[in-house]
């Protein structure tokens, strides 16, 4: 893999490159000046092209098994790469007149561009932000701000994201209001009550994540839309889980992403307000990212993530059709190997890379703990396995099992003996576990 940042006359790293490591993928971020002042009239484009998908190979031996990439998946090698590259020119304050800023503003417009290319959407629609989270906070508040005029109410599905539930309960605590709108089993919106809630009175957002982080379930965001357009109401989606993984729906108006979901590096979102939308920075007045989110951008860590989301969705189609086939066999197989076992969301609308199942009779937390000592590193919606004490309102919200719940999202460097042994040894620990607490004879 080749990372270089270089120009064809004078500017960024004065022809440098940066970095450079034998190997047929490149990434390239070049500058072409036009005549005139590099400065003033610039360009700068960031290039990713994949020529074959690198995975790290882990002997079988009991290594640990990462399989909870809908939390942060494994840093991609491009964002590394584009990372430590971009230390060097992106340093200084990309608002500044001199030279080093300069070369800083250059790499974070051809961040900015590459990152609009890949979603599809224009450059100056697209801001980065902190992280996923402010990002979605900001799609809320901001989009609240924006149609004030309107009216005060929130419509959302009872299974976002708690960043954007906890956004609409700011909203609620300064006098605002917010509508929950359900679920069926699957995990799959009720539309017919998202059409009645949308024709409530003043509605001002709604907001809809793209597919559930939690059982996989992919919303009908494109009819979702239709309502929302039919009532007049911009729609917000929260894209954390298909961004760099699969193609984005229709009929959105402000959209989310986290780079750490695609291998990027964590502490980068991704926030698109569409050109037609009223929307109002939440936050205090600041001149940075288009007045959408304040402060100064991590500059290194937003370069590795446009560059590695480039590549992400280069090979996402690929990627798809070789874990789909993986959850499949999970899906199967944990069903009829492991006793009193409930496989939760839609099992075709889903995502292809993970899978969600409760265990009746296993305490949650003692489940991950006992596949952590096993080296298998999984995520869980079950209670006592964080400071809520709660079960997860994504599984109350559809009303199935949330007992021993286990959350199972693979990445670009599990392989087939990974899940082969992850399901070779989980119906003997979950059999031991029920054992101990006295359950036996399933």
């Amino acid at each position: 893999m080749v990372v270089s940042i270089s120009t064809d006359g004078k500017g960024v790293t004065d022809g440098r490159r940066l970095l450079d490591h034998d190997g047929p993928d490149r990434l390239g971020v070049t500058v072409r000046p036009h005549p005139g002042d590099l400065a003033a009239t610039g360009t700068i484009a960031l290039a990713f092209v994949s020529k074959r998908s690198e995975r790290a190979i882990r002997p079988g031996d009991g290594s640990p098994v990462y399989l909870d990439a809908a939390t942060a998946a494994p840093l991609h090698p491009v964002a590394r790469q584009a990372l430590l590259a971009a230390l060097d020119d992106g340093w200084a304050d990309p608002a500044k007149l001199y030279g080093q800023a300069r070369r800083a503003r250059q790499l974070l417009d051809a961040a900015r561009e590459a990152a609009a290319q890949t979603l599809g959407v224009r450059a100056d629609e697209l801001s980065f932000t902190p992280s996923g989270t402010a990002a979605a906070h900001a799609a809320v508040l901001g989009g609240l701000a924006g149609r004030r005029r309107v009216g005060a109410r929130l419509v959302h599905s009872a299974i976002e994201h708690s960043a954007v539930l906890h956004a609409a309960e700011r909203h609620v605590a300064a006098g605002g209001d917010a509508v929950s709108v359900p679920v069926d089993r699957l995990g799959r919106l009720d539309l017919d009550a998202w059409a009645a809630a949308l024709a409530g009175p003043g509605v001002a957002l709604a907001a809809l994540i793209g597919a559930s982080h939690e059982v996989g379930t992919v919303q009908p965001v494109p009819a979702a839309a239709e309502f929302c357009a039919e009532a007049g109401v911009p729609l917000y989606v929260d894209a954390a889980q298909l961004v760099g993984r699969a193609p984005l729906p229709a009929g959105w108006s402000v959209l989310t992403g986290s780079a750490h979901k695609w291998g990027g590096p964590p502490g980068v979102g991704l926030l698109v307000v569409r050109k037609s939308t009223r929307w109002e920075s939440p936050y205090p007045a600041d001149e940075r990212e288009s007045g959408r989110t304040p402060g100064v951008v991590n500059l290194p860590a937003v370069v590795a993530a446009a560059a590695s989301l480039r590549a992400a969705a280069a090979d996402a189609a690929a990627e798809t059709a070789r874990l789909a086939p993986l959850v499949d066999r999970i899906r199967a197989r944990v069903a009829t190997e492991v006793p009193d076992v409930e496989v939760v969301g839609d099992p075709v609308d889903r995502l292809p890379h993970l899978v969600t199942f409760s265990c009746l009779y296993v305490d949650g937390e003692a489940l991950l703990h006992a596949l952590d000592r096993r080296g298998f590193a999984v995520s869980s919606g079950s209670s006592c396995t964080s400071s809520t004490l709660r079960p997860s309102h994504v599984l109350e919200a559809m009303g199935v099992l949330s007992h021993g719940n286990v959350r199972v999202s693979l990445h670009r460097e599990t392989t087939e003996a990974d899940v082969e042994r992850f399901l070779a040894e989980l119906p003997g620990i979950v059999a031991d576990l029920r054992a101990e607490a006295g359950v036996v004879e399933l």
